[in-house]
């Protein structure tokens, strides 16, 4: 009863998304109340307590405002309304009204880096160009020459300038031709963001995930970007990760702008701002802001990106953990809704081992829906590709469809997701890889990630404790977390091969309290600890030497 005592007042000095669970749902995809094939808001709100019976603290949206959808949500067109397709403003109140009920937390998708071509804003900017609103984005000559006004690309291909015939210049769009940028060098655009954001977290959310939060400033005098080192592509490749976005993102600029949102978050008590930004530790580390004053949470995507191999993994977490500025909080994330889902990425016995080491590293974990039940990325015939960047680039089969299939619920119709057809085919083995076929399995992925949130909750050393690392190896990474007296050593086999845990320096003496394989959970681990292939350990130490 004290160590319960003691935790609960440790936990009272952290704020709720340092020691919480965050579970991103793409809106479409996860449960469709009105059978027309995509999700919405009242199906969201009918699968809370399966939410709330996982353990998760928060979740997190991908955008439902209003929005031509040429990139399924990334346009907006009125950042206050919400779309149609999800539902209406008061489904969504009650939507917020039912997380609240239950404990958790609300978080929406900031979408500040662009908006639709069809947003009032950007109509009357092109409408002519002296519009109030014409320097509300980014329009240019372009060169003397009549060429444009330089070598930036669009992520998901071709040039990022589109020629406007009614003013005759270009604009500057980073994605879709549909999703033109606005200039946050301009302060109008900037008090009218911070607006948006006063619109929403005045209804009581708890934050925002603020999209391609290192893109929002540009260099303002527009050079050209390098070819990636070691290239040998000439001026007509116009594949976007064929240059180095040097000029086009990641501008010193760009902390100005995240500081001013960081202010308007702290308007409101206990509200999160994190950042998506896909950038070095290094540089990734700088958003957190002078004093503090950034992002709260810099998305770290170290375990979305590197790939699956221990030195490498292992040397990454320990560059972050030295990397992040004092006070600053940590946090790791496994999948989301733009890369491969962690199961097809690493296999489905290492996404296991991956889920052991997302929610016991220090630091604020988010989860992916689908992943807690093994969901894989499901091939998408190729006449049924709907994702732009997909259809941007045919060739180059980086559709984000595969990963953004509707939730698998249970054997019924359609996984149980939807009476109608959904929008993206279910894999053709959802009858037998579900929410309802795993919940009570003890065996199964769901109920895995179920104790370890459990356990996660249960013990402070694992959610807000220490990091100190052990030992790694070719196929094995191993640390302890701590707090007081309760120290538990986490041991991860990256491997498909037997291996063995022996660091030269130190013995360890404990309990397994959770494994991949459930046989192993109650046993006593010591000395030289033996790991099968794909396999990984929770262990409350009771002595260490």
């Amino acid at each position: 009863m004290e160590q319960v005592i003691a935790q609960a007042s440790v936990l009272s000095q952290h704020l709720w998304w340092q020691h919480g669970v965050i579970y991103q749902i793409y809106p479409r995809s996860f449960q469709d109340s009105n059978d027309d094939g995509v999700g919405d808001l009242p199906g969201i709100i009918s699968r809370l307590d399966y939410l709330q019976w996982l353990g998760v603290d928060c979740v997190w949206l991908s955008p439902v405002f209003s929005s031509p959808m040429a990139d399924f949500g990334y346009d907006i067109s009125d950042y206050q309304g919400i779309h149609p397709l999800f539902g209406t403003m008061d489904d969504f109140d009650e939507l917020l009204k039912e997380v609240h009920n239950r404990g958790m937390k609300l978080l929406l998708d900031l979408v500040p880096n662009h908006t639709s071509d069809q947003h009032p804003w950007f109509l009357e900017s092109k409408s002519s160009r002296d519009n109030p609103k014409r320097d509300w984005y980014i329009w240019h000559d372009g060169k003397n020459d009549g060429g444009l006004p330089n070598n930036w690309l669009s992520v998901f291909g071709g040039h990022a300038w589109e020629w406007d015939d009614t003013t005759q210049q270009y604009y500057y769009h980073a994605f879709l031709k549909e999703q033109p940028d606005l200039n946050w060098r301009n302060p109008e655009v900037q008090e009218a963001m911070m607006n948006v954001m006063r619109f929403w977290l005045d209804k009581g959310i708890d934050g925002f995930r603020v999209d391609v939060m290192w893109h929002m400033i540009k260099d303002a005098q527009l050079r050209d970007n390098p070819p990636f080192p070691g290239s040998t592509y000439d001026a007509n490749d116009l594949i976007y990760d064929h240059y180095t976005p040097v000029y086009s993102t990641d501008q010193p600029e760009v902390h100005d702008i995240v500081r001013m949102m960081r202010a308007v978050t702290d308007e409101y008590d206990e509200r999160v701002l994190i950042g998506e930004i896909y950038l070095p530790i290094h540089k990734l580390v700088t958003y957190y802001g002078q004093d503090n004053k950034g992002a709260h949470l810099p998305f770290n995507f170290q375990l979305l990106t590197l790939p699956w191999d221990a030195p490498q993994i292992a040397m990454a977490i320990d560059e972050y953990e030295g990397a992040l500025p004092e006070n600053g909080w940590p946090n790791w994330v496994l999948g989301n809704h733009d890369k491969p889902r962690i199961s097809s990425r690493v296999g489905r016995a290492q996404a296991k081992v991956a889920a052991l080491m997302l929610l016991t590293l220090r630091g604020t974990p988010t989860i992916y829906y689908g992943d807690e039940i093994g969901m894989r990325d499901v091939p998408i015939p190729m006449n049924e590709i709907v994702d732009p960047q997909g259809l941007n680039m045919p060739d180059l089969n980086v559709s984000r469809d595969p990963s953004r299939t509707p939730m698998q619920w249970s054997s019924d119709i359609n996984a149980g997701f939807s009476g109608h057809k959904p929008w993206l085919r279910l894999p053709i083995n959802s009858g037998r890889v579900n929410v309802d076929r795993q919940k009570d399995n003890e065996y199964s992925k769901l109920s895995f990630y179920r104790k370890l949130i459990r356990l996660r909750k249960e013990h402070a050393a694992l959610n807000i404790g220490d990091y100190r690392p052990i030992y790694a190896d070719q196929q094995l990474i191993s640390y302890i977390r701590e707090w007081g007296d309760e120290q538990f050593l986490i041991i991860l086999n990256l491997s498909h091969r037997p291996a063995y845990f022996k660091p030269r320096q130190e013995s360890f003496t404990g309990t397994i309290l959770l494994g991949t394989e459930v046989e192993r959970i109650g046993m006593i681990a010591e000395d030289i600890i033996t790991l099968g292939g794909d396999e990984g350990l929770l262990i409350q130490l009771s002595n260490t030497k």
